[in-house]
C-alpha cells in the first residue's frame, strides 16, 4: 500500500498537487490524453521550472474561452458522469467537490443546490480535481498526510470581491485542520487545494518519521524571489511511514481532588481518544499528599482531553509537551480455550513474535462461565496459540 506525505510549507493549490504528482513519474503526455476525454475547451502544459533555488513540474491548465462560467452541483454532477476515470476515482472527485459546494453555501447562506462555484467549478479547477483523483489511481495512493498548512497572509481578489486570506470558503474548508501564516504577504492555499487535501489527508502533523522511494516536486504560478512557491509529495510504503510516533504527554498535579472523580475521568478521558491515563502519588507544598495525573494523546486529541481535565477534577493548570515512542508491531489471533473465544495479542519485532498476552476480558468471562482459574484460562490461551502456531510451521 502506497502513502504520500505531502509538505505544505508554502502553500498548496490544485496546478501544483498536479505537478507534484506527475513528477513522480506519471508520462505528461498520458495525463493529457486522458484529460482530453472530458472534452473541456482546456489546453494543458507540463514544464520544468524554477521556484526561488528549486526545479519543480508546473502544471498549466489555460482555459480557451472566454466565457466566464458558473457551475450548481448538478452541472458538476454531469461532467463527472462522463468522465474518463474509474468509479473510485469520480466518487473521490465528488467528494471533493461536495465539500467545495458546502463551504461556499456556508460562507454566502445559501442553499446547496442553489450554490454555485466561480473559481472552484472552472474548467481548469476540474482538470486540477480530476486529474489529482485519475493520477493518484495511477500511483497507487492509499494513504495521505500532510504537513501543517501555511495560509500565506493578506488579501486576495476574488469573484466576490477584495477577501482577506484565508478566503471565507479555505477557512471553512480547513476547519479542524492546523495552519499557520509566513514568509509571503500572498494566498499560498487555493479552495482547491483545501479540499484536494482536506478530503484525502488523513492527518496533518509535523514531519513524521519515514522512509520514501520518491519526491514530487509541483511548482507554484507565483515565483517569490527568496522563497521557494514548491509542494513536495514524499512517495513510499505505508508500512515504512510511522506517522503514530509523535505523542504528547499532558500533566497536572492534583492535592485536593475526591479519588472516584479521578477513577471517572480516567474512563471519560478514554473514550475521548487517551492512548494512555495513569496517577503517580506525589508530595506536594505544605507536605500535601497528592497526585500526578498523566495522560498520553495524539496531537489531534490533546485540546479535547485538556478541556476535559479542567472540566472533570479541580486543578486549574496543566503542562503538556511532546513525547517520543516506540511501538512494536501488533496483531490480533483468536484460539478456543473450553469453547470460549480468547483474542490473543501478539507482539513483533524484526517479524519475530517477542510477546504473546490473551486478552484479559475475554478470559475472565471464560473463567466465570467455566468456574476455573483466571490465570489458568490465561495459560491455556496462550498453549493454545503456540500450539497453532507449531502446527503452521
Amino acid at each position: 500500500m502506497k502513502y504520500v506525505y505531502i509538505d505544505a510549507s508554502s502553500g498548496v493549490s490544485g496546478d501544483m498537487i498536479l505537478g507534484a504528482l506527475l513528477d513522480l513519474g506519471i508520462s505528461p503526455s498520458a495525463f493529457q490524453k486522458k484529460m482530453a476525454e472530458l472534452k473541456l475547451p482546456v489546453e494543458i502544459t507540463v514544464k520544468q521550472v524554477k521556484r526561488a533555488s528549486l526545479r519543480g513540474l508546473k502544471a498549466d491548465v489555460q482555459v480557451n474561452s472566454k466565457k466566464r462560467i458558473t457551475r450548481k452541483w448538478s452541472d458538476i454532477q454531469n461532467i463527472l458522469r462522463k468522465s474518463p476515470i474509474s468509479a473510485a476515482s469520480k466518487k473521490r472527485t465528488e467528494n471533493i467537490f461536495q465539500r467545495l459546494f458546502e463551504a461556499e453555501a456556508h460562507v454566502h447562506g445559501r442553499k446547496f443546490n442553489k450554490t454555485h462555484l466561480h473559481e472552484a467549478g472552472a474548467d481548469d479547477a476540474i482538470i486540477d480535481i480530476v486529474g489529482s483523483c485519475w493520477l493518484i489511481e495511477e500511483l497507487g495512493i492509499r494513504k495521505f498526510y500532510a504537513s501543517p498548512l501555511n495560509l500565506g497572509r493578506g488579501w486576495v481578489k476574488t469573484s466576490h470581491g477584495i477577501l482577506p486570506v484565508p478566503p471565507p470558503a479555505v477557512g471553512e474548508l480547513l476547519k479542524n485542520i492546523p495552519v499557520y501564516s509566513a514568509h509571503v504577504d500572498k494566498e499560498l492555499v487555493t479552495p482547491t487545494g483545501a479540499a484536494i487535501l482536506s478530503s484525502l489527508v488523513t492527518r496533518f502533523l509535523p514531519f513524521p518519521e519515514l522512509c520514501y522511494q520518491k519526491i514530487g516536486y509541483g511548482a507554484g504560478t507565483k515565483n517569490f524571489p527568496d522563497f521557494p512557491n514548491i509542494l513536495r509529495i514524499f512517495f513510499g510504503d505505508e508500512e515504512d511511514l510511522k506517522a503514530e510516533k509523535k505523542i504528547y504527554s499532558i500533566e497536572t498535579n492534583i492535592d485536593d481532588e475526591n479519588p472516584q472523580i479521578l477513577g471517572h475521568f480516567l474512563d471519560l478521558a478514554m473514550k475521548k481518544g487517551a492512548l494512555d491515563v495513569f496517577f503517580t502519588p506525589v508530595f506536594m507544598k505544605k507536605n500535601r499528599p497528592g497526585t500526578k495525573l498523566t495522560v498520553l494523546a495524539e496531537l489531534s486529541k490533546i485540546d479535547a482531553l485538556i478541556r476535559t481535565i479542567f472540566q472533570e477534577t479541580s486543578t486549574i493548570g496543566v503542562r503538556y509537551y511532546p513525547v517520543q515512542r516506540r511501538v512494536l508491531e501488533r496483531k490480533m489471533r483468536t484460539v478456543q480455550v473450553l469453547g470460549a473465544e480468547i483474542p490473543v495479542k501478539v507482539a513483533l519485532m524484526d517479524e519475530s513474535e517477542i510477546n504473546i498476552q490473551p486478552e484479559f476480558s475475554a478470559c475472565q468471562k471464560a473463567s466465570k462461565k467455566a468456574n476455573r482459574p483466571l490465570k489458568e484460562i490465561m495459560l491455556m490461551a496462550t498453549k493454545e496459540y503456540e500450539r497453532t502456531q507449531k502446527k503452521k510451521d
